[in-house]
């Protein structure tokens, strides 16, 4: 099948919250359900953003233990750095790499009440198809 529900999924990797602080998100398996995905996009959405600067970034890593940050190179887009200027934005950050796992890590800094935001690492382009989603 060639629609987007049996050749996509997605995975949280950075739960949506108000954010005060750094945070790194779940680890994201891009073996999953049986298929492993051969393309992936990171999606970060956000909410209201008061105050401090939210600095995204990409990692990956072989085993989900040892993450290291993904080279500018391996990205399509930039890896945003977002201020009270970016309430209820979305940016996609695309990921041309071959580790298995990849997550978003958020790195606050000069906040006081922080600001609303989370991160989705979007999966396609299956080797097995349709996708089962779970």
């Amino acid at each position: 099948m060639r629609d987007a529900y049996s050749n996509v999924t997605l995975r949280e990797t950075l739960a949506i919250a108000t954010r005060t602080a750094s945070a790194n998100g779940t680890g994201v398996d891009r073996a999953t359900n049986g298929s492993m995905f051969q393309d992936a996009m990171i999606v970060v959405h956000t909410g209201v953003i008061t105050d401090g600067t939210h600095t995204i970034d990409v990692q990956e890593s072989d085993d989900n233990t040892t993450w290291t940050s993904v080279a500018a190179s391996e990205l399509q887009g930039a890896e945003p750095a977002i201020v009270a200027a970016d309430d209820n934005k979305l940016f996609v950050i695309g990921y041309k790499g071959l580790k298995r796992y990849l997550r978003a890590v958020s790195t606050a800094a000069g906040t006081t009440s922080g600001g609303t935001l989370g991160a989705t690492v979007l999966l396609a382009n299956p080797r097995v198809a349709p996708v089962v989603h779970a």
